[in-house]
């Protein structure tokens, strides 16, 4: 597989000294074969997503810290939001760039150029690379703000690409893009089982997924665009989004290595004894007596027992919560978009009176339906939790962005991204200030330090666009 072995973005003079010819055979390792089929670096690109995504490694991703559903116990630089010590925001950019998107745009011209496919074939396969490619963008959007985007993948003319206005332009392509390709699940045929290991070529699936993303796109614009935001909502609804379990974007990992959800080998193959359930969840779930506790965290401490550490600060793990047994387990599924997220997203969309089929309140119990059946939970632990007066719709306390705030950051437990990004989008729940540093929660990840050293005048420029980089610049679709 040709890969780029040094960072995306951070090119110097090397670079531009060297003939394309040069630069390949960098990228050559003679003990494996340089061509790969589509299938394969589909397979790959999504692995890797996923991997990221689930990962609560500090070297790649702290949003687990960063919602606050974990803490640490030892080493808590990352819990006080310390991210330059490890280069976390260097990794996760590079990640996300090299390992996912470059892979789908290869995979993509590889599909183009296969004369043995049908134009079916072709069209399915490219709807399918297209869904995770716009699902990449948004979350490196929904990471840093303003990105390389336009110019991003053609390193041979941008070896220092200039950064595209994340509102103007690159929320309102992703939804274009993602309306471009609906038509192809319908006649089109996509990777088999073998190169699609989430929905196994399932193309009325993948539909489902594309319209569900579309929609979290659309409802993220809710406050700054509410227009494109209610057009974008309203035909992803008409056109079929996710309407149970059984549609969730899932990886379900195997229980050898390498490939083993990268929990596993953070929680148990480590060796390691890094992370507690921080006292901000624990006490939000004792102060509603949540059923999902002893799913989501350990008894060690006894039956119904459940303390979380303080957020920030160093930790005892014997002495506090720990994570649930089904995080410790090799093959558990990882999760890129599930029901429960869609139908709290259906929620505020119907707060705000868009046409998407039903009332906010039931949007609301099916979003805690199905976190609670997700993680194993009782019929009847669904029925008590729901008619309990702080948390019915009708009868919690606060606004409609504090109820559903808290219960949709309920249900997002170990997608510490999306746990964060609710708390950015509703402001609720009220999370804590890191004991050690006493740092508020970030808004952002800054940019890479890479970027700022190689690709100086193009930070500089996005920089100044956003309102500066730093970690409590707000994101343009973060208004309140």
């Amino acid at each position: 597989m040709r890969k780029i072995l040094i960072p995306i973005l951070s090119f110097t003079l090397i670079f531009s000294c060297m003939s394309d010819e040069q630069y390949d055979d960098l990228n050559q390792d003679p003990k494996n074969p340089t061509q790969v089929t589509a299938d394969v670096l589909f397979t790959s690109a999504t692995k890797s997503l996923f991997d990221q995504m689930s990962s609560t490694n500090v070297n790649n991703n702290v949003f687990k810290l960063f919602a606050q559903y974990f803490t640490q116990t030892t080493y808590i630089d990352e819990s006080n939001y310390d991210l330059n010590g490890r280069t976390i925001t260097d990794s996760h950019w590079s990640e996300m760039y090299s390992n996912v998107l470059f892979d789908l745009k290869d995979s993509s011209e590889k599909v183009m150029a296969d004369a043995a496919l049908t134009e079916n074939e072709k069209s399915g396969r490219l709807a399918q690379i297209e869904v995770l490619s716009v699902y990449t963008w948004q979350q490196l959007v929904d990471t840093f703000g303003d990105i390389p985007y336009t110019q991003a993948l053609d390193i041979a003319q941008y070896p220092l690409p200039e950064y595209d206005d994340a509102e103007t332009v690159i929320y309102p392509d992703l939804i274009t893009r993602i309306d471009a390709i609906l038509a192809n699940f319908d006649s089109g045929e996509g990777f088999d089982s073998t190169g699609d290991r989430v929905y196994e070529g399932d193309m009325d699936a993948w539909k489902k997924f594309a319209n569900s993303l579309k929609l979290r796109i659309g409802i993220r614009l809710s406050d700054k665009n509410p227009v494109l935001s209610r057009a974008a909502v309203e035909s992803a609804v008409s056109d079929g989004v996710f309407t149970s379990n059984a549609d969730n974007a899932l990886l379900n990992y195997l229980s050898a290595t390498p490939n083993t959800n990268p929990l596993w080998v953070d929680l148990v193959e480590s060796g390691r004894q890094d992370f507690v359930a921080a006292n901000t969840i624990v006490d939000i779930m004792n102060g509603l007596d949540d059923p999902r506790r002893s799913l989501y965290f350990r008894e060690n401490l006894g039956l119904d027992t459940f303390v979380g550490g303080e957020y920030g600060d160093s930790n005892s793990y014997t002495t506090n919560s720990q994570l649930g047994d089904l995080l410790h387990e090799a093959s558990f599924a990882g999760v890129l978009m599930d029901y429960s997220e869609v139908s709290f997203y259906l929620a505020e969309a119907a707060e705000r009176s868009y046409n998407v089929g039903g009332t906010a309140d039931e949007f609301y119990n099916n979003g805690i339906t199905a976190s609670i059946e997700y993680w194993g939970g009782t019929p009847s632990d669904v029925t008590s939790y729901l008619a309990a007066s702080d948390v019915d719709y009708a009868t919690a306390t606060g606004t409609w962005r504090e109820k559903i705030g808290t219960q949709f950051w309920l249900a997002m437990y170990n997608r510490g991204f999306e746990g964060w990004t609710v708390w950015r989008k509703f402001d609720y729940p009220i999370l804590n200030i890191a004991a050690d540093s006493e740092d508020p929660v970030p808004l952002r990840y800054t940019y890479p330090v890479d970027e700022q050293n190689l690709n100086s005048a193009n930070w500089d420029a996005a920089s100044t666009s956003i309102g500066g980089d730093a970690q409590s610049t707000k994101l343009f679709w973060d208004t309140m």
